[in-house]
């Protein structure tokens, strides 16, 4: 149930990053999937700073700032 709630979690950040970094030309699926990717880059990075994601609110916070920079990273590497 954990992992379903996370992967839901990654792709609201990956709908509100898109947003962010208007990036909805890439298609609603991509950004779900970016921010799979970028709430578990997000986590891991909040973990090392020592930010740990209080509750959801906190996750969804370091999701989307990790889905913001795999989108980031994604243009630079699609050119």
């Amino acid at each position: 149930m954990h992992l379903i709630i996370e992967i839901l979690l990654g792709a609201l950040a990956g709908s509100i990053a898109g947003k962010i970094m208007e990036s909805s030309k890439k298609g609603f699926l991509v950004n779900m999937i970016l921010g799979i990717l970028g709430g578990f880059v997000g986590g891991r990075i909040g973990g090392l700073l020592g930010l740990g994601a209080n509750g959801w609110l906190g996750g969804l916070v370091l999701s989307v700032a990790g889905a913001c920079l795999i989108i980031f990273l994604f243009r630079k590497l699609k050119g």
